[in-house]
């Protein structure tokens, strides 16, 4: 029987941070372009902008992610500049400077440099670990704030390297822990990991390994998923041999969908569990629905519209953008929305520094602390990646949606 994510009567750190910080949706007040004391409605002058530079997956194999941050950035730009953002004496707007990285890290990292040169303030995008690695790379160069969307560790690691990334997807090892609690409680005993190349798999190896030291369940084999868009066949028959109780597969949508299928088709008949990297509708969909149907995944708890969350405020936040993406869409949001938060943290970062300077954006980028639509965030200077623990929940696909679980 499915079990809550949290008990209200339980003071949790998420709890403390969003007490103390409030919910990011708490933007100013007022028409932009004005003093914040100054009445009219004038609009602010282009350079006055916050200007936010943007490289997501629209096409490629990142592209059933990267499509969905987009939608979030453009609802929660038009959010802010309904009322403006109080930057020093003045309401700034938000101005999206969006390109389409094709999902290859080197345009990626091309984009950075463009964006930048074109009056950029902070970048956003890379939903794949990849791109997301390429650019933190260049965005360290180029001294611009740079919010990644993408899974894995090393994104922002080491840090001395990474002082002007900041990540807003949960850690692997937080993932991998809610995971391996749950392999228990089913009382799984034997379990293979097939992970995909790249700097999210690679995280995932690690995670998991390390969660599973403390537990009670064998890690039977590691495999690496091949490229996207070959076949997965053998590595599901390898992953198969001698019939482990569950199979983890931790990857990005679409390879999440078609490892499951291959692993049906290879006779896996035990259970499937995936990290959040597999949450969106092309899982759930066409010759991949029968394969995933019961399989579980660890994933902010803002999916569905969940009501879980620290404060009311953060809630309400959660069920309007849910409202306005599905309006617009015709589809509840999956993956979780973390391109909607990161432009949020940027909004929040500019007014507490009252500047736009990129320098000033990131020192108090790291010092956020506060309540988003997919989850809580705690950046400090010495963590960079700031999705809080307790901000996870565990789904399970129930006649082909992704229910929550625990």
């Amino acid at each position: 029987m499915a079990t809550p994510a949290f008990d209200s009567t339980v003071l949790t750190r998420r709890g403390v941070l969003a007490v103390a910080a409030g919910s990011l949706l708490l933007a100013g007040c007022g028409p932009q372009g004005q003093r914040p004391d100054e009445g009219g409605s004038s609009s602010a002058p282009g350079d006055q902008n916050l200007v936010v530079g943007v490289s997501l997956e629209l096409s490629g194999r990142g592209a059933a992610l990267g499509v969905v941050q987009r939608r979030a950035l453009e609802i929660t730009a038009e959010s802010l500049n309904r009322s403006g953002i109080p930057v020093g004496n003045l309401l700034r707007s938000v101005r999206l400077e969006i390109r389409d990285n094709g999902s290859d890290p080197q345009v990626a990292a091309r984009h950075a440099a463009d964006l930048t040169r074109a009056g950029a303030h902070a970048l956003i995008g890379g939903v794949l670990g990849e791109t997301a690695t390429a650019l933190a790379t260049a965005a360290q160069g180029l001294k611009t704030p740079f919010l990644a969307l993408g899974q894995g560790d090393r994104i922002v690691l080491p840090l001395a390297e990474r002082t002007f990334s900041f990540k807003l997807t949960p850690d692997g090892i937080d993932v991998a822990r809610r995971m391996v609690d749950l392999l228990e409680s089913q009382r799984v005993r034997r379990v293979a990991l097939l992970a995909a190349e790249g700097p999210h798999g690679d995280s995932g190896v690690r995670a998991v390994r390390e969660a599973l030291g403390n537990s009670g369940v064998e890690l039977a084999r590691t495999l690496r998923l091949p490229e996207t868009g070959r076949s997965f066949r053998a590595v599901a028959e390898r992953a198969t041999a001698g019939d482990p109780d569950a199979v983890i597969v931790w990857g990005t949508a679409p390879d999440s969908g078609d490892a499951a299928r291959e692993l049906r088709r290879a006779g896996h008949r035990g259970a499937i569990f995936f990290d959040a990297g597999a949450v969106v509708d092309d899982t759930l969909r066409g010759a991949n629905a029968k394969a995933v149907e019961g399989a579980y995944a660890v994933h902010p708890a803002c999916l569905g519209g969940s009501a879980l969350t620290a404060t009311s405020g953060a809630q309400v936040a959660r069920r309007d953008f849910d409202y306005r993406y599905t309006q617009r869409h015709g589809t509840s949001v999956g993956f979780a929305p973390y391109a909607a938060d990161a432009l949020q943290l940027l909004a929040a970062a500019a007014r507490k520094a009252t500047s736009l300077d990129r320098g000033r954006l990131r020192a108090f980028l790291q010092t956020q602390m506060a309540e988003g639509i997919a989850g809580g965030y705690a950046f400090s200077a010495d963590r960079h990646g700031g999705m809080e623990v307790d901000s996870l929940g565990v789904y399970r696909v129930s006649q082909g949606s992704w229910t929550r679980y625990a």
